[in-house]
């Protein structure tokens, strides 16, 4: 018999209709899941015992395991390897960072110490972004929501989560039930996460962003956009054949007028492709209609992968400050974490065969950035 992840939602909770078990139950299950990993159904107190049957025929407390974590020398960023139940690997990335370092309005930020979530949402990537490693993979599966949860499990145990970003391996869109559904999860009972500290990230999935603010409202949305027309978007991004541009933006003003919110814009710089004064001028007239946060992300070489170069730290100055100054768009610079365990934006893929991991590093503090 097939065991399904205590976490798959969907799964337990048509478990429990059918078996006329009250589902005010199954959060009480999931935390003694995420606080027990090697606990037995028989330690949770008080449930019916026709649930203790139920969990002991079909569900396991975890359908994946923690393959390896690796610290970054600074100890800040610890990238997580997953093992799935068909044996494929996924990673997770946690980042510590202190608030209090920063500054906002002239002054030391409040708050804390806090730990952002990357997370992958499929192995592998159909979009087949040039500058993205993860991309030469092509796609081997979506991961279920189980599975998208779990992560959130493991790196729990190593660090309290505040924050999670979907920008980790796979397009979080392509796998839209399983992502509405783990961030369901999330949000809810043990693990009560914020919908403003969650954010997806999507190549500009239309059909995708035209149905999410309903589905999760309140959450963030960052756009991988890249490039300010279509011509260069198709280059680098060849899935933008599928989402042209001009449609594109028209589904973002929806969403803005339908959610009130911010909306991230990530944005890769490479050397002599998108990243002259006039892509800027370009991206500035583009988004100056919006509410936006650009983020400017410096490439990061993926060895024999890569047919691009990195910006030099002055041009991408320059870009920052024509958004900034011509066009009054809120522009931020990516500052990477973890880069000497491999862990810069772009580089996340795995190899079965050797191991050899690189991920994906979300921004630092998105979610506070889109909640400004």
């Amino acid at each position: 018999m097939s065991y399904r992840s205590v976490f798959d939602a969907a799964a337990i909770r048509s478990e429990f209709e059918a078996a006329g078990l009250n589902c005010k139950f199954i959060p009480v299950i999931w935390k003694h899941a995420l606080h027990n990993p090697d606990g037995a159904w028989d330690q949770i107190p008080s449930l019916p015992s026709a649930a203790y049957l139920l969990l002991h025929s079909k569900f396991k407390p975890h359908t994946s395991t923690l393959y390896s974590a690796t610290d970054s020398s600074d100890g800040l960023t610890t990238k997580l390897l997953i093992k799935l139940r068909n044996g494929a690997l996924v990673e997770a990335v946690i980042m510590r960072y202190d608030t209090r370092l920063g500054k906002y309005a002239g002054k030391p930020r409040p708050g804390g110490p806090r730990s952002t979530l990357c997370i992958s949402s499929q192995v592998g990537c159909k979009m087949g972004c040039k500058f993205c490693a993860t991309g030469s993979m092509g796609f081997k599966n979506h991961l279920s929501s189980g599975e998208i949860v779990e992560q959130l499990v493991h790196a729990s145990r190593l660090s309290p989560i505040r924050n999670v970003v979907f920008m980790g391996m796979g397009e979080p869109l392509n796998n839209y039930t399983a992502v509405v559904e783990a961030v369901r999860v999330m949000t809810g009972l043990p693990f009560q996460l914020s919908q403003k500290r969650i954010t997806v990230s999507t190549v500009g999935i239309i059909h995708a962003i035209n149905k999410l603010y309903n589905d999760l409202p309140g959450i963030n949305l960052a756009v991988s956009l890249h490039a300010p027309v279509q011509d260069i978007r198709c280059q680098i991004m060849p899935a933008a054949r599928a989402f042209p541009l001009g449609k594109l933006m028209d589904a973002l003003q929806e969403y803005q007028k339908n959610s009130q919110q911010k909306i991230l814009i990530e944005y890769i710089m490479l050397d002599g492709v998108n990243d002259e004064e006039q892509h800027a001028h370009q991206l500035g007239k583009l988004l100056e209609t919006f509410q936006v946060v650009v983020n400017l992300i410096p490439f990061n070489p993926i060895g024999s992968l890569s047919q691009f170069r990195t910006t030099s730290e002055e041009n991408v100055s320059r870009f920052q400050k024509i958004l900034r100054g011509t066009y009054n768009i809120r522009t931020t610079i990516r500052k990477e974490m973890g880069q000497d365990i491999s862990g810069a934006c772009g580089q996340l893929v795995v190899s079965q065969t050797d191991k050899r991991l690189i991920e994906n590093s979300p921004l630092t503090d998105i979610e506070d950035l889109a909640a400004r």
